[in-house]
């Protein structure tokens, strides 16, 4: 409390101090910078009376000025009366005076007085002037009876440097301007500003001289029983003079609370603190404890992650060996002369095998993807291709149920892309299977565009059905079939962004937006699948996408199916960059729509060492032109696209009336225009066929030719889902063209009613390959002649692989053990691939194949050396490698790194199949492979 008061009654001095410093600024500034001076005894008078409110510790202030000796008579005169001492006598004759020619009306009495004619004052106005600080007198009574000392402040005629010397200061000096401070009553006011509780004494000295302080505020003997002092220095900005302050309370100090209250504060923050500690010891030794348990649960838990493959390797490879031999004596079974009932048996077992390989796929597939071992290819692929095939898959069920299975691909979208097709054909796949599942009636359709261009490309919503919505009272309500919706097949379709409207305005981007970002070396695809279904309730809309879950029990019981399709899909399409959503209405139907971030590939920029089928479409086609009668634009623009691929030029009209005026030229038909041929092919989609139509569209045609409107009769088709062979003996047409489209299956029937013979490099076999000229290009050219070793310790196995690669022209020689395959393999051998399995007694197929690698690496070194011992060194220059391919049922992927580190080539998952065995082999026995 008292330093606070100390620091107080300093700050309180220095501020007065300023004031008197700001009057001296004020005096050298109006009476020496002005002439005359501006600055006048009344003038100073009535100023420092109205401004002595800023010093209250001030009993006045003087202004006195510096006369020297020679003069003071001219200075006498002036003023009109003589310096006198302060004793009010003459001042004697002196070098120079200090008289006070400006003062506050409060001291007016010391006006005419020479302030150097006191000892004590000469001394400090000697001081002021040398420092050009505020110098301060030893304690003195006041006129008021209080102590107090004199502040003096030098006055200079010009401005002088802090670091002036004494001689230029004292050559500089005009005057000098005091005050007088009360120093008790700055203590005073103080501390009633401060009063507490407990009554202080203070006392203010002036201990300049140790030896004999001077008493500048308080009394000498303090009152009551001595108690504690507490001293404090004052610096009043005087160097030379020092002051302090002595407090002591009045009486005894009585112990406070505080004194009580603060050793028991401080014991209790101790303990706490030693509590923290304790704490937060016992916290680090349970956290080390818990990682220490939770390293152990790691460890635990990946020793049960390798079990877990390990279990599913084995379940894998034990289910896929006996399926193996299932399928492959099935597929042995079908090359044979059977009875149409054995063969559908046979069909039907095969049928059943597959699809339990299907759903060890998934399940292995799932497995993969939990533990984040699913990698995907990046391998070239024609999209077009791969949708093709999946609606081939799906072409017979669509066409049992009678309902619209058609695809779109944006003219933007390239031809080639680079990625994974095994797992995009797997997503479409799945939606697709479950479109055709849950669907009875109307279409699915499966459209794909770029995301720049689509607008389906979207923030993934699913749209809330309500009773009563699109006049449904429940989701069990009928939904009328009367009324027409301009989609694929006029059924309403769950997303209402897919109509017409919207279809054409991506028509139009194709046409005439910007080209797409070429520069981009990605490519995001929007894929979308609209089917007009069942749809899915709303209850079950939130576990779409669950593993194993089904919309309710009764999907499962009417549908089949496990429930993994939708999971394996959303994470494949996650996996691949993108998002997958979906937008579904009970009774209506639903749409998924999903995006794929892929890569542009150049076809001249594919290198041998990419493995990739491409299935380029015959170009016989191209400048034919063909007229499509479809009341229906969504399904006319999609068989507009298969004919463009086709090269095909083509026009569309409503109905059959249009279509004769375009024939005649009467239209004005971009087709019959100056330069283009004449309409060649007719085709009628079968809603918009009649019976009576048999007779009188033939009959037109008929009479339009022998009028000159036309040369050639046009062929006409009729596109329909249903048997082309049954269509076409009902209805009178050149040849009927079966429904789903797709441009292979297309070509194959224009190429037998418009009599165009193929091309031979455009001929495919049965595994849509190519045949090149020299026959190469199939499994059946790549096999025929190669000696072939197969190795497997199971003899079903053995016999169905044996017969499979002598069914397309192969030498096959067969071992069951590792063991013996070495044997075979000595350098030098005849044989160009070896099909290995893994898992086999004595000798598994990864030390085999170590053994055959380190067997080759010898005879490569020796013929590096020129080694002539070996008994072919001499002709044989190549570098020994025999492809060898894992032949496995574990499909793990653990197993195929094994297997790459072993030094095996590939591998074919059991039980392979012919366009599997041709990827596997193409790069290895095709034509710029010398065997």
């Amino acid at each position: 409390m008292c330093e606070e008061r100390a620091r107080m009654l300093q700050d309180q001095f220095a501020v007065s101090v300023n004031h008197v410093h700001a009057l001296a600024i004020l005096v050298a500034t109006f009476h020496y910078d002005k002439l005359p001076p501006a600055l006048g005894q009344d003038t100073f008078a009535v100023y420092t009376a109205r401004t002595s409110f800023e010093r209250p510790l001030l009993s006045g202030v003087a202004y006195a000025q510096r006369v020297v000796h020679a003069d003071r008579e001219s200075f006498e005169r002036q003023q009109g009366w003589i310096i006198r001492t302060m004793e009010h006598e003459p001042s004697p004759v002196q070098d120079e005076y200090a008289p006070v020619i400006y003062s506050q009306e409060t001291i007016s009495y010391i006006e005419g007085l020479d302030v150097m004619s006191g000892e004590e004052d000469r001394e400090n106005i000697l001081r002021a002037r040398a420092t050009g600080k505020a110098v301060l007198t030893r304690p003195f009574r006041l006129m008021s009876k209080h102590l107090g000392v004199v502040l003096t402040f030098p006055v200079y005629l010009v401005d002088l440097p802090e670091d002036a010397k004494v001689e230029d200061r004292i050559a500089a000096t005009a005057g000098y301007l005091g005050g007088a401070f009360d120093v008790e009553s700055l203590v005073e006011n103080l501390l009633r500003q401060l009063a507490g509780n407990q009554e202080l004494v203070v006392n203010v000295y002036d201990v300049t001289n140790h030896s004999n302080p001077l008493l500048m505020y308080g009394s000498e003997v303090p009152l009551g029983i001595p108690s504690p002092s507490h001293t404090y220095t004052l610096d009043f900005g005087d160097p030379l003079r020092k002051h302090q302050m002595i407090c002591r309370y009045r009486n005894k100090l009585h112990v406070s609370w505080s004194a009580i209250t603060t050793p028991s504060g401080v014991f209790v923050i101790c303990m706490l603190v030693g509590y923290i500690i304790y704490a937060a010891w016992s916290r680090y030794d349970n956290v080390k404890e818990d990682c220490r348990k939770m390293e152990a649960l790691k460890k635990r838990a990946e020793a049960a992650d390798i079990a877990k493959s390990q279990f599913l390797a084995t379940v894998s490879h034990e289910i896929r060996t006996p399926m193996n031999g299932v399928l492959g004596m099935l597929d042995m079974l079908l090359d044979t002369e059977l009875k149409s009932t054995q063969r559908d048996y046979a069909q039907t077992a095969q049928f059943c095998g597959k699809a339990l390989i299907s759903l060890i796929n998934e399940v292995l597939d799932r497995a993969k993807i939990e533990a984040g071992k699913l990698d995907l290819e990046s391998v070239p692929f024609d999209l077009r291709s791969i949708l093709d095939d999946v609606i081939s898959l799906f072409s017979s069920k669509s066409r049992e149920k009678g309902i619209e299975l058609a695809v779109y691909v944006s003219e933007r979208v390239p031809e080639i892309l680079l990625g994974d097709p095994g797992r995009f054909r797997q997503i479409i796949t799945n939606l697709v299977g479950n479109s055709i599942k849950f669907t009875e009636r109307g279409h699915i359709f499966v459209q794909v565009h770029l995301a720049d261009h689509s607008n389906l490309a979207t923030e993934a919503k699913i749209e809330q059905v309500v009773n009563g919505m699109n006049g449904h009272k429940d989701e069990a309500s009928p939904i009328p079939s009367s009324v027409s919706h301009n989609t694929l097949s006029g059924f309403e379709a769950a997303d209402s962004r897919n109509n017409w409207e919207n279809f054409k305005l991506l028509l139009s981007y194709e046409k005439n937006e910007m080209p797409y970002d070429s520069d981009s070396d990605k490519v995001t695809l929007v894929v979308s699948v609209e089917d007009t279904g069942i749809g899915i309730p709303l209850h079950a809309q939130g576990r779409v996408f669950t593993p194993f879950m089904q919309a309710d029990s009764s999907t499962s019981r009417n549908y089949g199916g496990t429930g993994i399709g939708l999971s394996i899909s959303k994470c494949l399409v996650e996996i691949m960059g993108g998002q997958i959503n979906f937008v579904s209405r009970p009774l209506v139907g639903s749409t998924f729509t999903f995006t794929a971030v892929l890569r542009r590939c150049d076809k001249n920029a594919i290198s041998d060492s990419k493995t990739v089928l491409l299935h380029p479409l015959p170009s016989s086609f191209k400048g034919l032109s063909a007229l499509l009668v479809d009341k229906r634009p969504v399904r006319a623009t999609v068989t507009k696209y298969h004919l463009q691929r086709l090269g095909i030029a083509s026009e569309v009209v409503g109905t059959i009336e249009p279509a004769f005026g375009v024939l005649s030229g009467r239209n004005g038909s971009s087709l019959t225009s100056v330069g283009k041929k004449q309409p060649c092919m007719l085709l009628i989609e079968s809603d918009s066929w009649s019976p009576q139509m048999d007779v009188s569209l033939h009959a037109r045609l008929q009479e339009m030719k022998q009028n000159d409107r036309m040369h050639v009769s046009p062929k006409v088709f009729l596109l329909s889902a249903a048997e082309s062979d049954k269509v076409k003996t009902i209805y009178a047409v050149d040849s009927v063209i079966a429904k789903p489209l797709k441009a292979s299956a297309l070509a194959a029937c224009l190429f037998q009613a418009l009599g165009i013979t193929q091309r031979s490099n455009e001929k495919r076999d049965d595994s849509g390959s190519l045949h090149g000229r020299d026959g190469s290009g199939s499994l059946h050219g790549l096999l025929l002649g190669k000696n072939i070793l197969v190795v497997d310790d199971n003899k079903v196995n053995l016999r169905v692989a044996a017969g499979t690669l002598k069914k397309y022209g192969a030498k096959v020689e067969c071992v069951e053990s590792g063991k013996d395959a070495l044997s075979l393999l000595q350098v030098p051998h005849k044989f160009d691939l070896c099909l290995m399995d893994i898992q086999m007694p004595e000798m598994d197929g990864f030390e085999a194949t170590r053994q055959i690698r380190a067997m080759e690496g010898k005879a490569n070194k020796q013929a590096d050396h020129g080694d002539d011992s070996g008994p072919e060194s001499t002709t044989n220059t190549a570098k020994w490698h025999l492809p060898i391919l894992a032949m496995t049922a574990d499909v793990i992927q653990a197993t195929h790194e094994e297997c790459t580190k072993c030094g095996m080539d590939g591998y074919v998952s059991k039980p392979f199949e012919e366009k599997q065995l041709f990827q596997a082999v193409q790069k290895f026995l095709g034509p710029s492979i010398s065997s």
